[in-house]
């Protein structure tokens, strides 16, 4: 029983929040490559299958229950797209160098910074903000739904600010279509969901996303939480309303290299959608 009770606890304090980036040490050598053991995973005591039942794993998860702005809800065409919140990506500019790994889930990618400084990342400003792009995840299939159909994947792009509290997260479907994907077509071979590899030094454009799907320009926005334990609340989402389109060979590369990761959804309250 005591045995249990401490594997629990040790579980508790080892469990993630998505993809933790937090392995951004900067590469040893500039300009070269190194694979090591990927850091940026973690035991849980929760998974994706079981989503429902979070708030009664642990009290640290209390919100995954009773938050009021829990992540993700469906969204639908008849809502309109926002006319607020404008999301402004001056701050993306170039490639940036960073660790690529799987977060257990699925492809990941966190940009090397020097501790606890974040400002000099690419950057977006909404509302007079500004936050910076800390790392990316996939997730399968995707956490958002859209007029009740979800795409095979979603791509979260996680923004902190000057804390590294994360404060936004751009959400972007992703199907098959006819061409590849400039953003996908850059990135080394995919890394499975069991394997702990970490390829450090790598050079991506993460502008190319964004251009997949025409810049945000068309998105819907609402106020809310993390998809995995512990739910934090408070997290502006912008889910484009174009998908990202790859090709078959890349999507059936990316759903190879992942395991299923869906929250389920979660009741419409005080999520404030386009307002």
């Amino acid at each position: 029983m005591l045995v249990n009770l401490f594997l629990l606890i040790v579980a508790a304090k080892e469990a993630l929040s998505c993809a933790r980036h937090d392995n951004s040490q900067r590469h040893p050598h500039l300009g070269k490559r190194q694979t090591t053991t990927n850091p940026g995973r973690a035991v849980t005591d929760w998974r994706y299958e079981a989503s429902f039942n979070w708030g009664l794993l642990n009290p640290n998860y209390a919100l995954c229950q009773q938050g009021t702005q829990q992540s993700p809800i469906a969204l639908g065409l008849n809502q309109g797209i926002s006319q607020a919140h404008q999301p402004y990506f001056e701050g993306y500019t170039g490639n940036v160098t960073g660790n690529y790994f799987n977060w257990g889930y699925g492809p990941a990618f966190t940009l090397s910074h020097p501790e606890d400084e974040y400002t000099g990342l690419p950057s977006m400003t909404f509302d007079n903000e500004t936050l910076y792009l800390r790392g990316w995840h996939l997730h399968a299939p995707a956490d958002h739904s859209v007029g009740g159909d979800r795409s095979k994947a979603e791509l979260h792009m996680v923004h902190v600010n000057e804390e590294g509290e994360e404060g936004a997260v751009l959400a972007i479907r992703l199907d098959p279509g006819a061409s590849p994907s400039p953003f996908f077509a850059q990135l080394p071979p995919m890394i499975g969901f069991n394997d702990t590899t970490q390829i450090m030094g790598v050079d991506i454009n993460p502008r190319l996303a964004l251009g997949g799907v025409n810049e945000f320009n068309e998105f819907w926005t609402y106020q809310g939480s993390l998809t995995s334990p512990p739910c934090k609340e408070g997290i502006r989402w912008f889910i484009a309303r174009s998908i990202l389109f790859t090709s078959v060979d890349q999507m059936k590369e990316i759903l190879g290299a992942s395991t299923y990761s869906a929250r389920a959804e979660q009741e419409v309250w005080l999520h404030q959608i386009n307002v």
